[in-house]
């Protein structure tokens, strides 16, 4: 049997379980440093994923529950795009990646983890980061806790 050390996931498995869409944020800002929400625009928002592929990955989602990208209106998609852009300008200037995934899946057979709300993914790469923990053992190490990505990062969008 294999175990992995992961101390944070208690959170989740002893907290509350949402009744709806987990990126259906309410307009609580006081919430947000909870929920790691980075940035809100007026049609956006901007939030650290709770479970990464590796450091610094982080997600746009329009704040409307839309599950496609063709659904969102024109303030939604252009707002979207500039955010896409800020994002990965900060992710290169904090994290100096070799390289960014930048993808949107639509659709459970696409790889939407949360298919009911569309987000675009943003995640620093960089050469070797899969290490042999992800090629022999199927795992993943992210090598900062949450919080501390989410307080290095919240500054950029103060």
């Amino acid at each position: 049997m294999k175990h992995l050390w992961c101390p944070w996931r208690i959170d989740y498995i002893l907290g509350p379980k949402a009744d709806s869409c987990v990126l259906c944020l309410p307009e609580r800002r006081d919430e947000d440093d909870e929920r790691l929400v980075l940035y809100r625009g007026k049609w956006n928002f901007v939030i650290i994923n709770k479970y990464p592929y590796n450091n610094g990955h982080i997600m746009i989602a329009p704040n409307r529950h839309v599950m496609d990208i063709t659904l969102l209106s024109p303030e939604e998609a252009s707002e979207m795009m500039d955010l896409l852009r800020s994002c990965t300008a900060i992710l290169q200037k904090h994290f100096s990646p070799q390289g960014l995934n930048i993808g949107l899946n639509l659709g459970e057979a696409a790889g939407a983890g949360i298919r009911e709300h569309m987000h675009f993914h943003l995640v620093p790469r960089w050469n070797g980061d899969s290490s042999f923990m992800a090629v022999l053992d199927e795992v993943r190490v992210i090598p900062e806790h949450l919080r501390a990505t989410y307080n290095s990062l919240k500054t950029y969008f103060n």
